[in-house]
């Protein structure tokens, strides 16, 4: 089964409850097998939209990721997230 990536692209418009949210989403993410590739790094915005922020996560597998962002842990800290900024999240399989 192929592995997933979490490609998620952020403004951050309220930092404290956005680091709340953080605070939250890593643990969440962690158990359900995900590590983190890059994290609010330095960037070059090639096209599209930019966001300052850019967080990847590898998890186990698709199923694995899309179960992370639906459960208890990850939508709690998620309600931190909403309204403390502007977000776009894909989960994509990586090639075999």
């Amino acid at each position: 089964m192929p592995t997933a990536l979490w490609i998620a692209h952020v403004e951050v418009t309220n930092p404290e409850a956005y680091g709340t949210y953080a605070k939250g989403a890593g643990p969440a993410i962690a158990a359900h097998g995900g590590v983190f590739l890059a994290r609010g790094g330095r960037y070059v915005q090639l096209e599209g939209n930019e966001r300052a922020r850019n967080v990847v996560a590898r998890f186990p597998s698709l199923e694995a990721a899309v179960a992370c962002y639906h459960s208890a842990e990850y939508q709690a800290a998620l309600a931190h997230a909403k309204g403390a900024s502007i977000r776009d999240l894909v989960v994509v399989e990586e090639a075999e």
